[in-house]
């Protein structure tokens, strides 16, 4: 498979997970996959799993929404939003985002084998949570130029 072909089945897998199909991810991801991002690193389908169901547990709503994507002979990178709401919140008319991009590496049948989360922790969460926010901020002002 290509690896454009991949990413195209990636992000149909990813814009449509949902808490059942997290039993998929082994359609998508080699047996000794790493992943990383601002919280977790693992390697294998298992633990990579165990981070999405996760995030179902602690979020209403996930979903992701790719918005750029650039795929190279060794990888892809995606672009993306996750929008969520926190379990317990009221619905709001626009619920908070985490913007990111994954950069990713495929092996030879097409499936990831290494991928790689980017996104800020402290702005896109810590600084939206009550009690530290506001702290947050204030290190935000006080750090800028």
């Amino acid at each position: 498979m290509s690896n454009a072909a991949s990413v195209d089945a990636l992000v149909a897998f990813f814009e449509d997970l949902h808490p059942a199909a997290v039993a998929r991810f082994a359609e998508y991801y080699a047996d000794d996959a790493y992943f990383k991002d601002p919280f977790n690193e693992v390697r294998g389908v298992a633990p990579i799993q165990r981070i999405f169901a996760h995030m179902f547990r602690q979020v209403d709503e996930p979903r992701f929404v790719v918005r750029e994507r650039v795929v190279a002979d060794n990888g892809a990178l995606l672009v993306w939003e996750l929008h969520y709401r926190l379990k317990g919140a009221r619905k709001t008319a626009s619920p908070p985002v985490i913007r990111g991009a994954s950069h990713l590496r495929f092996d030879s049948a097409g499936k990831v084998i290494w991928h790689r989360d980017y996104w800020d922790a402290a702005e896109e969460l810590y600084a939206r949570l009550p009690g530290i926010g506001w702290l947050m901020r204030l290190l935000k002002r006080q750090l800028a130029a």
